[in-house]
């Protein structure tokens, strides 16, 4: 049986500058299982990640965040 629970978590991101850390970014966490969707907003270092949490935890994807370069914590929304 296949979960069908999504939840859009938010992180912040430090330490990129331009348009091709945003799609590094983006394509490291795309990689993970349980990820359906992915947004990078470069102006406030917000990373978006509508994700299955039982498949993709949050410690997941802040470690596809490092593995891509960058620091990155869950934000307090």
């Amino acid at each position: 049986m296949t979960s069908t629970t999504t939840t859009r978590s938010v992180f912040r991101a430090e330490g990129f500058s331009c348009p091709s850390c945003v799609a590094a970014i983006e394509k490291q966490v795309g990689r993970l299982p349980g990820v359906e969707h992915v947004a990078v907003r470069f102006a406030s270092g917000r990373v978006e990640v509508d994700h299955d949490p039982a498949v993709a935890t949050s410690d997941a994807v802040v470690r596809a965040i490092a593995k891509a370069g960058y620091r990155a914590t869950p934000a307090a929304v």
